[in-house]
């Protein structure tokens, strides 16, 4: 089991599917978490449950688009679990299907906004204070159109790609000062997201390979991500800082090929050498 012991994890969407079992795993290291997402009794779920395995945890209900109640949220963890180590932010929203000019734009918006501006909400709070200590890793989820287009998914695709790149950013930002920044990609996992993906009426219609990848077995545990997440929670990836790692990755293998995937720049959002001569 990954060391964690002595440390303070934040995981937001940390309710159910992959947000509860990378609390789950972050406790069983030892560390003591701090459950975030809006709706709270699903998130006092996952505190008892960590609770039940004689981990430590709370629960903190919050909007992470308001701003200010990020930053009450995040002053109530550091009261009541101590300086936080590691922020994962899991949330998400992807509700919007079809082609732009069908979505509602609210919708669409909304989950931009969701993704993107509670990924930079809680970071913009915790990357200072690690700063201030010297040490501290973020993990942001990405997803499907991180790299490549996602067709009747533009939304979600967007808010992903940015997070991949504001991942960058924020790694080259405060790498120098001992805190690294992370994506992970969890891969296509059964969660409240795809069934409605699956289940509602646009998404049956716009988005009909989901289901199919399900029946073709791709379905992704929860617990792949978790594990990784867990890792590099502990340092064992800190080389890959700024990059993306995924859920699929075998852990011992990703270990020994990081200097070749740093060396080729790999696991990033880059635009071709042959692109960037003709700029």
């Amino acid at each position: 089991m990954t060391n964690l012991q002595g440390t303070v994890a934040v995981v937001t969407g940390g309710g159910r599917g992959i947000g509860r079992e990378i609390a789950l795993h972050q406790s069983r290291g030892g560390a003591k978490v701090a459950v975030l997402a809006r709706t709270t009794r699903e998130i006092e779920e996952t505190a008892g449950l960590i609770g039940q395995e004689g981990g430590t945890a709370i629960a903190v209900a919050v909007d992470l688009v308001d701003t200010a109640a990020v930053e009450k949220a995040l002053q109530n963890v550091v009261d009541a679990l101590g300086e936080i180590d590691t922020l994962v932010n899991n949330h998400g929203s992807f509700r919007a299907f079809g082609p732009i000019w069908e979505c509602d734009p609210q919708i669409w918006w909304g989950d931009v906004e969701i993704n993107l501006r509670g990924t930079f909400n809680t970071s913009r709070v915790a990357a200072p204070a690690m700063l201030a200590r010297g040490r501290g890793r973020i993990v942001n989820l990405v997803g499907g159109g991180t790299g490549t287009s996602f067709p009747n998914g533009s939304g979600y695709a967007a808010s992903k790609a940015a997070i991949m790149r504001f991942t960058e950013c924020l790694d080259d930002t405060t790498k120098a000062g001992g805190v690294r920044a992370f994506a992970v990609d969890p891969g296509l996992v059964r969660t409240a997201m795809t069934e409605l993906q699956l289940n509602s009426d646009a998404g049956k219609a716009h988005l009909p390979n989901i289901q199919q990848l399900f029946d073709d077995g791709i379905n992704v545990p929860p617990s792949r991500a978790a594990a990784l997440i867990a890792d590099i929670a502990a340092g064992r990836f800190d080389a890959l800082a700024g990059r993306m790692l995924r859920g699929v990755d075998d852990r011992d293998s990703l270990e020994r090929d990081m200097e070749a995937i740093a060396a080729q720049d790999g696991r990033a959002l880059r635009i071709s050498s042959l692109d960037l001569q003709s700029l």
